[in-house]
């Protein structure tokens, strides 16, 4: 049984920090453009210099994901992929990188498929863990054993709305790092990234010794620099999706993802 890559996780978030910068999370959805293309688009962001990946599972009601991210992932829904495709997708990018990679997914999917034998493939495929935007924490004990058995991440989402006490909750209940929202509404790039994502890193660290990482709208180097100065990592998405969406073919595609994660790895490194 394999145990998972929830250290592997750990110890490349503990890396990054040893190197005074913040690690480079990349989001890419499973079956986009293709599942080969899709594979292919998480090794070269790699190749780029992200630190962690998260595949997303894609779904067909995403109440977390903006206009790029739902356009994606109806393509790849079009395209017929299943969750079988989600764990060979982990599963080759592993094994041609060594990089922890996680799968972000809502919850419906994986309790159809049933959870230990969800967890079980993902642990297999060499994941990492799991992202669980709208799992709710009082409901997520079977979810948590089974995801431990198989030494596997369990990432929440904390939000600037998150009061204190609900955020020592969540943060108490989650392994490998928080997911900071770091500002309310849906994924997609924006200009800035908000003042709130700051405060909310702050109130996060008083409640856990994790890293904290943050997500929804960096787009760019400079925006990536910004939250370098107070976050553990930086999660990249939409940017990267839109790419891929906006190549005229896939080799090209790939080759603009592979330059954006350069960038945001510069961004990242805090001097």
């Amino acid at each position: 049984m394999s145990n998972g890559n929830i250290e592997l996780l750990s110890s490349t978030l503990a890396k990054a920090k040893s190197e005074d910068r913040a690690a480079l999370v990349a989001y890419l959805p499973a079956g986009f453009p293709t599942v080969d293309g899709a594979i292919e688009a998480v090794k070269a962001v790699i190749e780029g210099g992200a630190d962690v990946v998260e595949i997303g599972l894609p779904h067909s009601d995403p109440v977390l994901d903006g206009a790029i991210i739902q356009t994606a992932d109806d393509i790849a829904l079009r395209g017929g992929v299943k969750i079988a495709d989600v764990m060979r997708t982990v599963r080759e990018a592993f094994e041609a990188t060594g990089v922890p990679i996680l799968v972000m997914t809502y919850w419906n999917p994986i309790d159809r498929y049933g959870v230990e034998r969800f967890t079980a493939e993902l642990a297999a495929a060499g994941g990492a863990g799991c992202i669980l935007p709208d799992l709710p924490v009082q409901e997520s004990a079977l979810w948590r054993e089974h995801a431990a058995k198989h030494g596997l991440a369990t990432v929440f989402v904390v939000a600037p709305s998150s009061q204190d006490a609900r955020l020592a909750t969540i943060t108490a209940a989650g392994s490998g790092f928080v997911y900071a929202a770091s500002l309310m509404g849906v994924t997609g790039t924006r200009e800035s990234v908000g003042n709130e994502a700051q405060e909310l890193v702050r109130r996060t660290r008083g409640t856990t010794e994790l890293p904290v990482c943050v997500g929804l709208g960096v787009s760019n180097a400079v925006q990536a620099k910004q939250v370098a100065g107070f976050a553990d990592g930086v999660i990249v998405g939409s940017a990267f999706v839109k790419l891929l969406l906006d190549a005229p073919d896939l080799p090209s595609g790939l080759s603009a993802v592979r330059a954006l994660a350069g960038e945001l790895a510069e961004g990242v490194r805090r001097s």
